[in-house]
């Protein structure tokens, strides 16, 4: 492994110089950045709540063009969907609804990746399970644009 990688995060998806510095550290540490014991080293932001399977917190490197971009962590390390406990369902659709409600989110998104790069989870830079609420910025948005979330990849793809 060299200092650009490691089995927990995808360098290549990394879309801000701030986030690539941070994450070239944890790349670097060789450790999962999501895990609680890892988590306050490199997450700036405050958890707004804390259930049994998550943690919510606010995006620390938000999508271009989103109003609000939370996440919810999931607290034990797991990387694919068929290791999630199906409470931990119900308890994150409880959360994120809690929350649209209370920031008046009439509209967005939910997302959840999964398993390798490979199979689902381009796009995400963390491989720990974690789900995104997000609510685009409708009036930062032009006409034709769209805020959208990369979910997969071709092998022949070539990043922009």
């Amino acid at each position: 492994m060299n200092d650009d990688t490691n089995r927990f995060i995808n360098l290549s998806t990394v879309r801000r110089e701030d986030q690539r510095a941070v994450m070239k550290e944890i790349a670097r540490q060789g450790h999962c950045p999501f895990c609680r014991q890892n988590l306050m080293k490199y997450h700036e932001m405050p958890f707004l709540k804390e259930g049994e399977y998550w943690l919510l917190t606010e995006n620390q490197w938000p999508y271009e063009k989103t109003k609000q971009h939370l996440l919810a962590i999931y607290k034990m390390h797991i990387e694919n969907l068929t290791e999630m406990d199906p409470k931990a369902g119900t308890e994150l659709i409880a959360m994120f609804s809690e929350e649209a409600k209370k920031r008046h989110i009439k509209g967005g998104a939910v997302a959840i990746r999964f398993g390798t790069s490979e199979h689902g989870n381009y796009g995400s830079s963390v491989a720990h399970i974690h789900a995104h609420l997000i609510e685009p910025d409708l009036e930062a948005l032009g006409e034709t644009e769209a805020c959208r979330i990369k979910i997969g990849q071709s092998k022949n793809y070539k990043r922009k």
